[in-house]
């Protein structure tokens, strides 16, 4: 993904208060819906779809029973070619469910264990003589990431292997002690991890998967992309956002350059039957299975664990975008209740809509979208400038410019990368890609002294003490 916060997931604890900016000519308002939790859904979603800010499949499951499962927007805008329930989505981050279940699968046939070190199969990564699988599968392990290398651009846009990918890697040192801390969703611990894989059964990563999860678990519509599909039936295409309302086609990749942490697509329905087969199936044992559900530490097997105030049980989700793509995927196991929103526009809003969907379906409350205008001239006219953030933000000291461009805001990294930002209030934006909240405070002249970015502050480079 490209490189804002270092990481293509965001945890985020609760659902963003705001209202955007809703295109279509009559705005659908909450409270005049009826009760029906389908009904309630779709109108839910409706805003998202008008604004450009939601196309994809959104699955529920409750009790073993599917309540609800709908396709919005295109597959192929060009063509006009509908998303439908058999598109299948690349997952981006989720993808690491499915390499954490090959690994553990492995485990139950013997040919590994979690307490393997990693020397034995990539004897260039420094440290591999101190970490375990386990390190790797619960992002652990403490080797630098791929996503942070300078050439990791140039790497996306040729043809990659799992060997390929750990030999970028092979020869730097640790960024800590394996075992002792999570620093930032591990990437290049999954690029191993599927290097491990292809060793143990002697064939390609995507023909591992297919034996150990995808067939096991009767997952016929999902896959590994090695660029080999070509143009493979019902596949989306993948948008980002352009400006505040457009969208545009992604820039292609070579989704081999994620393999193990990015590389698989599926269909809602498969990865609402990998759950299954993960949480309630048969396709781990009880040892691994239990692995799987340990909550400490809190980030492991492909999954976010851990207590939930919002839904007042033990959560088990995971989220993450890659080049058009944006995915969510929630279990929660007292009420049995499965949520998957696959998106083909970049943008992290299914985090967001994923715990909204999984509220309503609980009866729960929820914040539905409602109409705002946008800003004014004279406001934006004034929104111009560089703010600098601390070493806690997901950039550590990072230099974020607000760019005025006619009468929309966007903001520039550090990575020259830009995020539109939905104005929906006076000086209060949602940034389209992160779907993050954004407010700017002013000083008594009027001009921006700080920019809020979630619960970061930045100050105004000019005059932090403005």
């Amino acid at each position: 993904m490209a490189a804002r916060a270092g990481t293509g997931n965001r945890t985020f604890s609760s659902r963003l208060v705001f209202v955007v900016v809703v295109l279509c000519a009559h705005p659908v308002f909450f409270f005049a819906q009826p009760p029906h939790v389908a009904q309630k859904i779709d109108t839910y979603l409706e805003p998202y779809v008008q604004t450009g800010n939601f196309s994809g499949a959104v699955l529920v499951r409750q009790h073993g029973r599917t309540v609800f499962q709908k396709a919005y927007g295109f597959a192929d805008r060009e063509r006009q070619i509908r998303n439908t329930k058999a598109t299948r989505f690349h997952v981006a981050s989720v993808s690491m469910q499915f390499t954490a279940a090959a690994l553990l699968r492995l485990v139950d046939e013997g040919a590994i264990s979690l307490d393997t070190h990693v020397a034995e199969f990539a004897p260039g990564v420094v440290g591999g003589d101190k970490i375990t699988i386990r390190d790797l599968l619960v992002e652990r392990s403490g080797i630098p990431d791929i996503n942070e290398l300078t050439d990791y651009g140039d790497i996306l846009q040729h043809h990659q292997t799992p060997a390929t990918l750990v030999s970028k890697i092979e020869g730097r040192p640790l960024l800590f002690e394996p075992g002792s801390k999570f620093l930032h969703e591990e990437h290049s611990a999954y690029n191993l991890l599927a290097l491990i894989a292809e060793k143990k059964t002697g064939v390609p990563f995507s023909g591992a998967v297919d034996r150990l999860v995808f067939r096991r678990a009767k997952l016929s519509s999902s896959g590994v992309d090695d660029d080999s599909m070509g143009s493979a039936a019902n596949m989306a295409n993948g948008y980002e956002p352009e400006g505040v309302k457009g969208l545009k086609r992604s820039t292609a990749i070579h989704w081999s350059a994620k393999t193990g942490n990015a590389s698989v697509y599926a269909t809602v329905g498969d990865e609402a039957k990998l759950v299954d087969a993960l949480f309630l199936g048969q396709l781990l044992s009880k040892s691994a299975r239990e692995a799987l559900l340990d909550t400490s530490p809190r980030i492991g097997y492909g999954w976010f664990r851990g207590e939930s105030k919002r839904f007042n049980e033990t959560a088990y989700y995971m989220n993450g975008r890659a080049p058009g793509f944006a995915s969510f995927v929630m279990y929660l196991p007292k009420e049995q209740t499965t949520v998957v929103v696959f998106s083909n526009i970049y943008s992290s809003a299914t985090t967001g809509i994923g715990n909204d969907i999984a509220a309503i379906a609980l009866g729960l409350k929820y914040a539905p979208f409602q109409a705002a205008s946008q800003a004014s001239k004279g406001e934006i006219k004034l929104c111009g400038g560089s703010f600098r953030f601390g070493t806690d933000f997901y950039q550590p000291n990072a230099m974020v410019t607000l760019v005025v461009n006619g009468p929309e805001l966007s903001l520039r990294w550090p990575s020259a990368d830009i995020s539109a930002l939905i104005p929906v209030g006076r000086d209060h934006f949602v940034d389209r890609a992160y779907w993050e909240e954004v407010e700017i405070e002013r000083g008594p002249t009027g001009c921006p002294s700080a920019l809020v970015y979630g619960h970061f502050r930045g100050n105004a480079a000019d005059n932090p003490a403005q």
